[in-house]
């Protein structure tokens, strides 16, 4: 056939257009999608191969090659697949979707998200080329065809393309590029080699490269330069690893992959590899990391999990594919079902996405909730042990205890890291609210490390408890020192410390568990129901009685500052503290939002006193009523972690009742 030219069809230009100037934006892409292309070509012969061996010919290896071209400024993609002939060639190179343009065509809407996922479902990978030359030539010869049935396909992108015909001696399809000025660094061994590790590593062909090293000059002060070896080298891993078997791969290659996609130096915490069949078909490989990155707290960084499509890469941080309390998770999700150019706009929309990051935050959830009953479990075991070492002989004992000391047990590095982060659930996933709240763990005033589940709490619950108890703080030193927690030590009863920022704002969501209500000890009256007896409820309302007078001095004085003053039932030890009301904003919390600079809500709180203190029985009668009241206002303050609204003055009023 002498060379024939063709035109596209009417639309191709436009598509060309919103193809290289919307959905191709980032250049890089180019290489991906041809050897995505190259990759199906050669699953095609694999295909066709099963039922005529021949078509392999003298090529029995499958594989992808790239060469460039520095002074012509060429890049050529080669794969060994199945190739086309010439009819094929000019339909489907000069078509752009096999299904017919016009039918294609109808579709469009000129709403770019929408266009760009017909463009993804018709696949036009091919012209993303166009993205970085201004001329492209495709020679091809088809597995079982003689070399004479070759063929030569050339466009500039524009209004037509040549086809002629050619001797091409090996099966397949070479793709080469004429770059445009602005697009010349990619005709570079390292910068091609760069685009492979990150886009194409786990296509499962081996993409090959001919080697390169650095020659000196000849002739002195003449730079040197790299020359090509001769030699092929495979670029990429030739296998993506979570699509082999589980039991294929071993714990090192699983920690060896997490350290390369992750960019961590440290072994993953635990990780969780599924092929998921059904409504959306994909695999997941989920790592927890062992340790929390510096940015953790960055609520607009990106989730670490890339995404594939079939084995191509994507793109990196796809935040739709998990939720944000989960930023942490890295990995791989690989789709059998969207679209290789699917944009983030469309993952947002797609339903398939939705299923899959259901599944990815279950899988997640399932994970934690197994390393807490790992934990649970050692924490058992490992009290048995001490048991058994206590009863034995001194002379078989355990000497060295630093070495026999047990490690720390998973979930309590996975809370240790990413426990306040985890909070944020309770607010963002009303759907799984019930598995994130099993996971939760706080330190208590029976325990000091941060290892209390509600179900441990409500397990240890006094017969006569109505309530889980709770205290935040700026710090757990804070909270176990203050005095609203005076009335539960004496009584017996566990509270539940909580010193991250995020408690506050997390606890709003989760006002009862398994039936039982959640109750901060630092807001409204304490009523402990029958955990207080007769006496004590009337020895309390006649002290209420018996310092009314006092109570309406303090309330005169401090009636800037406080909204109540009341006689208090949680104090034992101290003379005052602040409470704020049912349903308020707590102290702690206002103080975090106006250190964010965030306006907050004029409110005063209550202040408790303690009517069989010192202090606030020297106050009837004192000469220095003000200051003592001030005082005992500031105090107060101080106790729960805050600092007095004039710290110069309170540091006065003491100095002067001092001397």
């Amino acid at each position: 056939m002498s060379k024939q030219t063709h035109s596209f069809q009417a639309e191709v230009a436009q598509l060309l257009h919103l193809v290289t100037h919307s959905l191709y934006s980032n250049q890089e892409i180019f290489l991906r999608e041809l050897i995505s292309n190259a990759s199906d070509a050669c699953d095609k012969l694999r295909f066709e191969a099963l039922g005529d061996g021949t078509l392999y010919g003298d090529q029995p290896e499958l594989r992808v090659r790239l060469t460039f071209d520095k002074d012509a400024r060429t890049v050529t993609v080669t794969d060994s697949g199945i190739g086309m002939s010439e009819t094929e060639a000019t339909e489907n190179l000069g078509t752009i979707a096999k299904s017919g343009t016009k039918a294609f065509m109808a579709q469009l809407t000129g709403d770019q998200k929408a266009d760009a996922q017909l463009i993804g479902q018709f696949g036009v990978g091919f012209y993303s080329g166009f993205v970085v030359a201004d001329k492209i030539t495709v020679e091809s010869r088809r597995a079982g065809v003689p070399p004479e049935q070759g063929v030569r396909w050339i466009s500039g992108g524009a209004g037509d393309f040549e086809v002629e015909s050619i001797t091409r001696t090996e099966r397949g399809t070479s793709v080469t590029l004429h770059l445009r000025e602005d697009a010349a660094e990619f005709a570079d061994g390292w910068r091609l080699r760069e685009l492979v590790s990150k886009y194409s590593d786990h296509i499962s062909l081996p993409i090959q490269m001919e080697g390169e090293k650095w020659e000196e000059g000849k002739e002195k002060g003449e730079p040197g330069q790299m020359v090509k070896t001769g030699e092929w080298e495979t670029i990429n891993q030739a296998s993506a690893l979570w699509t082999r078997q589980k039991k294929d791969i071993t714990d090192e290659q699983y920690a060896d992959f997490y350290k390369q996609i992750a960019h961590d130096w440290e072994a993953p915490l635990a990780w969780s590899h599924n092929k998921v069949e059904g409504a959306a078909e994909y695999t997941q490989l989920l790592y927890v990391p062992s340790h929390a990155p510096v940015d953790i707290w960055d609520r607009e960084k990106k989730a670490g999990v890339k995404l594939y499509v079939r084995r191509v890469f994507i793109m990196d941080d796809a935040e739709q594919i998990l939720p944000r309390y989960l930023r942490f998770v890295k990995g791989v999700v690989d789709s059998a079902d969207l679209p290789l150019n699917v944009s983030r706009e469309l993952l947002q929309e797609s339903r398939d996405v939705k299923t899959i990051r259901d599944g990815n935050t279950r899988r997640v959830l399932t994970l934690l909730e197994q390393l807490a009953k790992e934990e649970k479990e050692s924490v058992t075991a490992t009290a048995d042990k001490r048991d058994d070492t206590a009863k034995a002989d001194d002379a078989v004992a355990i000497k060295d205890t630093a070495a026999n000391k047990p490690k720390e047990p998973k979930y309590a590095t996975f809370w240790r890291e990413f426990g306040a982060v985890f909070k944020e659930g309770l607010g963002e996933d009303l759907a799984n609210r019930k598995h994130i709240t099993k996971l939760l763990r706080y330190a208590s005033t029976t325990s000091d490390a941060v290892d209390v589940s509600l179900m441990d709490y409500k397990a240890r619950m006094k017969p006569a408890q109505k309530a889980i108890y709770y205290l935040t703080a700026d710090t757990l030193a804070t909270a176990k020192s203050s005095p609203q927690l005076e009335i539960f030590k004496k009584k017996g009863i566990e509270v539940l410390l909580m010193a991250d920022r995020i408690d506050e704002w997390s606890l709003s969501y989760l006002n009862e568990f398994d039936g039982t209500p959640l109750q901060s000890v630092a807001k409204g009256a304490v009523d402990l129901g029958d955990l207080q007896d007769e006496a004590e409820k009337k020895a309390a309302e006649g002290a209420a009685e018996s310092v009314k007078p006092l109570l309406e001095k303090l309330k005169a004085a401090l009636k800037d500052d406080v909204e109540d003053v009341r006689v208090t039932t949680r104090l034992v030890d101290s003379p005052a503290c602040l409470v704020v009301k049912d349903g308020g904003m707590s102290q702690q919390l206002k103080r975090m939002l106006q250190q964010a600079g965030q306006k907050v809500p004029d409110t005063k709180p209550v202040l408790e006193i303690n009517p069989e203190h010192a202090l606030v029985k020297k106050l009837d009668g004192s000469v220095h009523f003000d200051d003592l009241a001030h005082i005992l206002l500031d105090q107060a303050v101080l106790a729960e972690g805050g600092l007095p609204d004039d710290p110069a003055a309170y540091v006065r009023r003491v100095n002067a009742l001092l001397v």
